[in-house]
């Protein structure tokens, strides 16, 4: 009940996501929230949060802590942010569910994105989620264009654009135009649409 859509190219690092979600009122039932789930962390990273609403508490959660710890760049940021965001989720875990196997609609997934720093492998992505069937996440790295849900002809012609050096504007375009059009066709996809770029400027919001 979310769409991100992240790619990263020579030149640098597209965030997007869309504002709907869902969470549940005292009484059990489930009412639709809008949520801000691209947020920034440091001067050079910036997270998304999909799936259960309660991903964007960790990320604030998390940008505190990032922020006391003074770190700023995406590998540092990483390093510390899986443990972190892990023991945040299973805490959320142990509020919400009684006993594994878990419900679906708790599944969670962060896309944190940022510039290292470094003169070599400067921009990196890594997908935070729920990949076992208990209460624990794991990371990933990717390499170039990655959305969840998965839209495979989306991320196919992205992961083309990277391989032609396509410039970080015209990637932008086309994942605007891709959001926009599953706003219009998913009901589970809504506006406001929310984007930004990482480079080796710095994290910077897209109108």
């Amino acid at each position: 009940m979310s769409q991100i859509i992240v790619c990263k190219s020579a030149s640098g690092i597209v965030l997007a996501g869309d504002s709907k979600s869902w969470g549940f009122q005292p009484d059990g039932k489930m009412q639709e929230l809008k949520v801000e789930r691209l947020l920034q962390l440091s001067q050079n990273a910036g997270i998304l949060a999909g799936g259960t609403a309660e991903g964007i508490n960790m990320c604030a959660a998390l940008k505190r802590f990032i922020q006391e710890e003074g770190l700023l760049n995406v590998d540092e940021i990483y390093n510390a942010a899986l443990p972190f965001l892990s023991s945040e989720y299973e805490k959320f875990m142990r509020k919400e569910c009684e006993m594994p196997p878990l419900d679906p609609i708790h599944n969670i997934y962060f896309v944190l994105g940022g510039y290292t720093g470094k003169e070599s492998d400067l921009l990196r992505l890594y997908l935070i989620w729920t990949k076992k069937k208990i209460p624990q996440l794991d990371g990933d790295e990717i390499t170039n264009a990655y959305t969840i849900p998965r839209r495979m002809g989306l991320e196919y012609k992205l992961n083309l654009l990277c391989r032609e050096n396509t410039s970080l504007d015209v990637i932008s375009d086309e994942i605007k135009g891709a959001m926009e059009k599953l706003g219009e066709l998913q009901e589970e996809v809504g506006p406001p649409f929310v984007y930004a770029s990482i480079t080796k400027r710095g994290f910077q919001k897209i109108g």
